[in-house]
């Protein structure tokens, strides 16, 4: 008879509630977050990368989907809807923070209940209803410079997430069961996930050293190499003497704060000699360090699908190009759309039906939360498909292909339309009722035109 119970273990590389799956140690713990958030603060590509991302979500449409025809089905739909809308943070600023899971790997957020009770001065309480159900009061983010360590069983399960959050760096342990967390991938059932910026490190940080070497290059072309000249005996070199310690390193501070500003200027003592010397002749090779930056930045956002960020800039690629990389990256940011709808489907929609009791009770399947998509659809593009499906005979035009064609290209529906046809319309005169009957007799006997 086969074994039935758990054998085998999952092989994290987890040590004290700590995961050490990674194996550089400057993007491991608390270390790895400072460097993202570096990466995500500082750097101008990366940032532009983020915040396409970021407005290409804002831009996207959420819905909720109804899993079956029954009358339950669409009050639980239409629960969840008014939940959604109807926390301290707005939708879209909840949204926001759970993006944070593209930077860092992972992020977690707890959920907060509160009983729908109508209008409260206390924003915890407050509510637009007041049916009594238990909604979303908020879906906070325990941010991830807050986690200490993680807890789990002896059959590797996930228990909880313990943290030491600002300003008292108490510690805390939120229980699995109320949180919500999202992380770009899984391996090893890790729940720091993998950020979108491991790849693009190495060049990030060959890239931010750059920069600077060629700050200070041109720093020095511009104010030129300093030498300064100690008098001639005086041994700054000797380890021995405090004193020429003390000589030597005040030259190399001297030397270390030469710039070309308001405060340009220096005063030595009698035998000491400065000297700015220039950079070297045409015979010299200088380094193009413009090339090898943006050969940087190339390659940080190719590990993102977002390389079309750079079309234009550096005076290469076509418009057609350009188009096949931003689908390419929206089918990637898609894919982000699609995880955030999992979790809220897995976990958060069906908790917050069943906290409610009986209230939904006869439903078919609980609603799923869903997102439209992220770019403008090409009408000409479109046109041009469903004309040559329809005239080959692929496609029959009907209410519904009117529909979805009307939606894509943000028209109307036909009903608003006849609806506010109608409006325009001059009110027919009601003639039905016996008095209107005899005011309309009356009027035409005064004009001589009785029938």
């Amino acid at each position: 008879m086969p074994n039935k119970n758990e054998v085998g273990r999952i092989g994290q590389r987890r040590y004290g509630g700590i995961i050490y799956e990674e194996f550089l140690h400057e993007l491991r713990g608390h270390k790895g977050i400072e460097t993202y958030k570096e990466m995500s603060d500082n750097d101008d590509t990366i940032g532009a990368i983020l915040f396409a991302v970021e407005m290409l979500i804002r831009h996207a449409k959420w819905d909720v989907l109804a899993k079956g025809n029954t009358e339950k089905d669409d009050e639980a739909k239409a629960f969840v809807l008014s939940c959604m809308n109807d926390m301290q943070e707005t939708w879209i600023d909840t949204i926001s923070e759970i993006l944070s899971f593209l930077t860092y790997g992972w992020s977690a957020h707890e959920i907060v209940y509160k009983r729908r009770n109508g209008k409260r001065k206390d924003p915890r309480t407050n509510s637009k209803f007041s049916d009594g159900l238990i909604g979303w009061q908020k879906l906070p983010i325990r941010s991830q410079d807050s986690l200490y360590q993680w807890k789990y069983d002896s059959y590797d399960n996930l228990i909880s997430m313990i943290q030491r959050p600002a300003p008292d760096f108490e510690e805390i342990e939120i229980p699995i069961q109320k949180l919500l967390i999202f992380r770009t991938k899984s391996n090893k059932n890790n729940p720091e996930g993998r950020s979108i910026l491991r790849n693009a490190y190495r060049d990030w940080y060959f890239k931010k050293r750059m920069q600077e070497i060629e700050g200070i290059g041109i720093e020095r072309d511009l104010a030129g190499f300093p030498v300064l000249t100690a008098p001639e005996g005086m041994d700054i070199w000797n380890i021995n003497d405090e004193e020429m310690q003390k000589a030597y390193a005040n030259a190399v501070s001297y030397v270390k704060g030469i710039r070309r500003d308001s405060y340009e200027g220096i005063v030595l003592p009698s035998g000491w000699k400065l000297e700015l010397l220039s950079p070297g002749g045409g015979s010299s090779k200088v380094t193009d360090t413009d090339k090898i930056i943006q050969r940087y930045d190339s390659r940080i956002a190719m590990t993102v699908l977002a390389d079309f960020i750079l079309l234009g800039h550096q005076n290469v690629g076509s418009f057609a190009l350009s188009s096949d990389k931003t689908s390419l990256f929206a089918n990637a940011i898609g894919a982000y759309l699609d995880i955030i709808c999992e979790v809220f489907n897995s976990k958060a929609i069906p908790d917050l039906i069943d906290i409610n009791g009986n209230a939904f009770d006869g439903i078919t399947d609980y609603p799923e939360l869903t997102h439209g998509d992220i770019e403008e659809t090409d009408l000409t593009v479109l046109g041009g498909f469903i004309s040559q499906a329809v005239s080959c005979g692929a496609i029959t035009p009907d209410e519904t292909l009117e529909g979805y064609l009307r939606e894509k290209a943000n028209i109307p529906p036909m009903s608003v339309m006849l609806e506010n046809d109608s409006l325009t319309q001059p009110p027919k005169p009601n003639v039905t009722d016996d008095e209107d009957i005899k005011i309309a007799e009356s009027a035409k006997k005064a004009l001589g035109r009785v029938d």
